[in-house]
């Protein structure tokens, strides 16, 4: 990082940033083409969860190139300046590589899912097998991540 006094290095305050986040933004490579997408996520055990549907874009990319690149941000703010360079921006983010897996086992989907509402809700919801096996469910183990903030 060019700038190391903004760099979060403690791993409680990134996941802080993870937890009070609305979206993640997984960015993968289609044939050398970036591709990005904002996702409702879960974050547990340094590995993020995802569901989506079972076919399309983001599939297809994963099952020729499993390399991830995500990102998060929370408070966000503009910061006025008198000048036009003297503008700037409030934030705090996060954002980490890792390599994306899809879940197949039931209950690892079960408890993904359970994952990913706890993001959102403070109740734990029930899952049928029927909606499990309909629902793709992709899971992301971290190999690297780092925060950045500007107050």
């Amino acid at each position: 990082m060019r700038r190391n006094e903004k760099e979060i290095t403690d791993k409680s305050n990134i996941e802080s940033i993870i937890q009070q986040s609305l979206v993640c933004r997984l960015a993968l490579s289609d044939n050398g083409a970036p591709y990005i997408v904002p996702l409702c996520f879960g974050y547990a055990d340094n590995t993020l969860y995802f569901h989506c549907a079972k076919e399309g874009k983001k599939r297809e990319i994963l099952e020729r190139n499993n390399n991830v690149c995500f990102e998060f941000d929370v408070g966000t703010e503009v910061k006025p300046g008198k000048t036009g360079c003297d503008w700037g921006m409030k934030y705090r983010s996060v954002i980490g590589f890792g390599e994306a897996f899809i879940v197949e086992d039931l209950e690892e989907k079960r408890r993904a899912l359970e994952i990913i509402t706890a993001q959102y809700a403070d109740q734990i919801y029930k899952f049928k097998d029927a909606a499990l096996k309909e629902t793709l469910v992709i899971k992301v183990k971290i190999s690297s991540m780092t925060g950045k903030h500007s107050v």
